[in-house]
């Protein structure tokens, strides 16, 4: 039984992976209401954004769930081997199985249909983004009003005391990719002083999906959490791990909706934001108070959250009813 009342959320997402897994999370969630689908077309190609987010939505039986697709673009485009990479989630059985309802695609853009749907709300709601922040940031802009109507924005992005997982010929490796694919923004978006709470790489590096985490997964046997394998296995040999790593970056982010807070810790000061090269996309704290209030995640139980993500995954399997 819930005693709490459901969070009422948007999510954002840009079509990676990660982010499919976090939809599979979110709708595996009694505490979560989810209003609505934005899709950035960043870290994918964006029919295969909707393919995939139309099919999780009908394996879940969610067919009433609204999906938008937006038109910004960030100048710093992912490498095409990233974006082409969660083309294979909609090739598993389990996915091919299933149906799509092109019904729930609306024709207006994402952020229109933001701006939409906080205006109608009766009540506040909270935002989850697992890709770039262009959608909410150009929503911001047309519409300034709705900022009374957001509860809280959950954003992964950034990297705050470590290192970047940006390696271009024009960066100097301080920034995450979110934060740098649309540096202008990434510069909005904090600015904006939301009730903002970043998921940085300080926080997301504990959990890489490494072997025995995919073991462990394994080990489970169940429906839903086989093809949570399998999405993950996607990106074992994708990306050689010499370059680049995965991590469990978006669905880190996605289990703060619910996860105890005696999990991770919380920090909180001025940040600042850049839109230009070198740094273009880079997040540090002002040490001045020089800088726009938020607070970031620096730290996570990563056992905690593994346990978190597999339990709910397990109890809210649709495959498996």
């Amino acid at each position: 039984m819930h005693n709490k009342p459901q969070t009422n959320l948007i999510f954002d997402h840009d079509g990676g992976v990660d982010d499919l897994l976090s939809l599979m999370l979110i709708l595996s969630m009694p505490e979560v209401n989810l209003l609505g689908v934005t899709i950035t077309p960043a870290d994918c190609y964006a029919e295969d954004a909707v393919t995939s987010t139309l099919k999780l939505l009908a394996l879940y039986g969610k067919k009433h769930i609204p999906v938008s697709v937006g038109n910004q673009y960030g100048p710093n485009a992912f490498p095409a081997d990233f974006r082409a990479q969660p083309r294979a989630c909609h090739a598993f059985p389990a996915m091919l199985r299933v149906t799509e309802d092109r019904s729930q695609l609306t024709d207006i853009p994402a952020h229109q249909w933001i701006i939409d749907m906080l205006n109608k709300s009766t009540s506040a709601v909270t935002l989850l983004l697992t890709g770039p922040a262009s959608n909410l940031t150009k929503a911001l802009a047309d519409s300034p009003n709705i900022k009374k109507h957001i509860e809280k924005v959950i954003w992964m992005g950034g990297a705050i005391n470590v290192r970047g997982n940006v390696a271009m010929h024009d960066h100097d490796g301080t920034a995450e990719w979110n934060a740098y694919w649309d540096p202008d923004s990434t510069y909005d978006l904090i600015k904006a002083e939301l009730p903002l709470l970043l998921l940085p790489l300080d926080a997301s590096n504990t959990l890489p999906v490494s072997w025995p985490f995919l073991q462990k997964l394994a080990a489970v046997n169940s429906p839903i959490t086989d093809l949570a394998g399998q999405f993950w296995a996607v990106t074992v040999t994708a990306i050689p791990s010499y370059e680049f790593t995965y991590f469990m970056w978006d669905i880190l982010a996605t289990a703060l909706l619910a996860i105890s807070s005696d999990t991770y810790t919380v920090a909180s000061g001025h940040l600042l934001a850049s839109n230009v090269s070198p740094n273009a996309g880079q997040i540090w704290c002002s040490t001045d108070d020089n800088g726009y209030k938020a607070s970031w995640v620096d730290s996570v139980d990563g056992d905690a959250v593994i346990d978190y993500i597999i339990d709910t995954l397990v109890k809210g399997d649709p495959i498996n009813l």
